[in-house]
This record gives C-alpha cells, structure tokens and sequence, in this order.
C-alpha cells in the first residue's frame, strides 16, 4: 500500500511557516488578545444588575414580554450557579471571535458573490472547514499560539466563519433581477448598487448567518477550554474530568441559556418589522387580541 506520508507533509509545511512568519502571527496574536482581554473585562466590569436591564429591554423591544421574563429568570440562574465571570468571559471570547469572523467572512462573501471563480474556490475550503472535526482545529492553534485565551479565539473564528461567508453569498445571490436593474436604471455605481440595493435585501440572509456565526462560537467554547480558553467552558471540563455531574451541568446549563438568549435576539434582526412599534404598542395589540378570544369563546 503507498503511503502518502500527509502528515509529515503538514508538520513540514506548520514548522516553515513557523520559521518564517513568526512576526506575523505575533502580530495576530497581539491584536486578538488585546481585542478579546478588553472585551472580557469590560463586560466583567458591568455591575449584574446593569446587564439584567439591558438585555431585559432589548429582549422586550426586540421579541416580547415573555422573552424578557426569561432574560431575567435565565440570567438570575446564571447569577445563582455562581457562573456569572464565567459567563462574562464566555460573551467576551464570543464576542470577540465573532467580530473576527465577520470581517473577515462578510467581505468574502460579498467577493464571491461577484466572482464564480471565487466562489468555485472557496466553497471546497469551506466545506473543509465545517466538515473538519473541531478538535482538529485546536492542534495549528496551540502550534502557532501556545495556549490560553488567543488561540481559543482564533480556533472559534476558524469554525464560526463559514456560514457567514456562504449565507451573505446565497443572500446577494437571490437578490431579485428586477431591483438589480431598477437601481442601475436609477443611475446607481457598483458600490451604490451594493450598499443602497443588494445588501439590504440580502440582511434577512446576512443576519442568518450572523446568527450561526455567534451559535457555533458557542458551540466551540466548551472545546476551546481544552487549551486554556476559560469561561463556560471551565466548569464543564472539570465536570467531565473529575466526574462532578453537577458543576458539568451548571456550566452546560450556562451555555445553553446564553445560546437562547444570543439566538433568540440575534434572529429578531433578521426579521423585518420587529422592533418597529412600541412595547407599549404590542401589549395593548395583546390584550385586545385576548378580549377578542374571550368574546368568540
């Protein structure tokens, strides 16, 4: 049988790049720890008390009332577990390997919108890059990185961002002929045709992908503790290393109420009309729903 001796080939392949763009990922280094540790702390730094009252309005103005009773009950159990930091460094590194895939995937995808050969590149690295098991991705990270915080962020960003990438293409793609035309006919340039026609109807698709992005940044916490990533994903680990159902439950309870709350309003963007009429509004249009009920009945 031939052996393709693959893996020694990417060794060699990890060790030049580490011989000869050592500056480069210092570089990359520099700028998503300053990006991530600053996030990390500022939202350390909100009291509690301030974060309950932000995501409780947004979560009112954006989905409901109910939603909002759960914010509050989801983050009070949050508080409660004594997980509060951990979930703090949780929405820092979310946060930050968002942003990071984000620029990096929305331009791409716009790109590949335009271009059938750019498009016929990428899509077999992106398949690559999701059909990849996430451990995977672990390995070049501490290789270039060392462990900790950085090279969590960047494994996270490497595994968050294909659907970004694929689902603003997919949306700029499905735009409609018609507008496409209509706003050439109205005079409008490339960057105008993008910015004023094509990418405004595409956001319900943009804001998809946003959406994934942010779940699968998520998702990745629990692994990227594995090499010192921290958060959420902390408590879990020591759960599955020590046996201690509980603290393993505790911390797999705090992601899954910080994913709820992260979907549930990032998804309210993408829907148009949201968010247009007042709380106010909506529990008046609620409770004359339900006098209405009351009189059929």
């Amino acid at each position: 049988m031939i052996d393709l001796h693959i893996g020694e080939g990417f060794s060699a392949v990890v060790e030049y790049m580490k011989d000869h763009f050592g500056v480069f990922f210092d570089a990359v280094s520099a700028t998503i720890s300053f990006v991530a540790d600053n996030l990390t702390e500022f939202f350390n730094w909100l009291p509690p008390t301030l974060v309950f009252g932000i995501l409780a309005i947004v979560a009112l103005w954006r989905v409901g009332w109910l939603f909002a009773g759960f914010v509050l009950v989801g983050l009070f159990v949050v508080q409660g577990m004594d997980l509060w930091s951990e979930s703090m460094d949780t929405l820092g590194l979310v946060v930050a390997a968002t942003l990071a895939a984000l620029g990096i995937g929305l331009p791409i995808g716009v790109i590949m919108a335009k271009s059938n050969i750019l498009q016929a590149v990428v899509r077999p690295v992106l398949d690559f890059m999701q059909t990849l098991p996430a451990f995977v991705y672990l390995i070049p990270a501490v290789i270039f990185f060392g462990t900790g915080r950085v090279p969590g962020t960047i494994a996270t960003v490497i595994f968050s961002m294909p659907p970004a990438v694929r689902l603003v293409n997919l949306g700029i793609r499905q735009v409609p002929t018609e507008n496409v035309e209509a706003g050439r006919a109205f005079g409008c340039n490339a960057l105008q045709l993008l910015f004023k026609v094509e990418l405004p109807l595409a956001l319900p698709s943009i804001m998809a992908g946003i959406n994934q992005t942010i779940m699968l940044a998520l998702s990745m916490v629990v692994i990227a503790s594995m090499i010192g990533a921290g958060g959420l994903g902390d408590p879990v680990l020591a759960g599955i290393q020590q046996l201690r159902l509980g603290t393993g439950f505790e911390g797999g309870l705090g992601v899954v109420i910080l994913a709820i709350i992260l979907d549930r309003l990032t998804q309210s963007f993408a829907l148009p009309g949201r968010g247009r009429e007042s709380a106010l509004t909506r529990l008046k249009r609620w409770f004359t729903r339900d006098r209405t009920g009351e009189r059929h009945s």
